[in-house]
C-alpha cells in the first residue's frame, strides 16, 4: 500500500548483474537461436546488434554463465557461433 492507502500497482525493479557476449552466428539463424534462448526462461536475453552480419549480444545474468557457455558449445556443433571481441 501506498502512503495514501491506494494499492501499489508496480514492483520495483532491481537491478541485475549481467555479463554481455558478442556472437557473429549465422544470420539465418538468428530468429532459431532467439527462441532457444527464450525456452530456457531466464538463462539469458539475446539481442539483435546486425542482423545483415550475424551480430548478437547474449546478456547473461550471474550464475547462468556456464549453463549459456554449455548451450552455446552444444548449438555451436550445427550452426556457426563465433565469438567477437568486446569493442570498447
Amino acid at each position: 500500500m501506498r502512503i495514501d492507502g491506494s494499492p501499489q500497482l508496480y514492483k520495483k525493479a532491481t537491478a541485475m548483474r549481467c555479463q554481455k557476449k558478442y556472437l557473429r552466428v549465422d544470420r539465418r539463424r538468428i530468429a532459431f537461436l532467439k527462441f532457444i534462448f527464450e525456452a530456457y526462461d531466464g538463462i539469458a536475453n539475446l539481442t539483435t546488434i546486425d542482423a545483415g552480419l550475424g551480430i548478437i549480444s547474449v546478456n547473461i545474468p550471474d550464475g547462468c554463465g556456464d549453463s549459456v557457455d554449455d548451450l552455446l558449445d552444444e548449438l555451436g556443433r550445427d550452426i556457426l557461433i563465433e565469438p567477437l571481441e568486446e569493442r570498447g
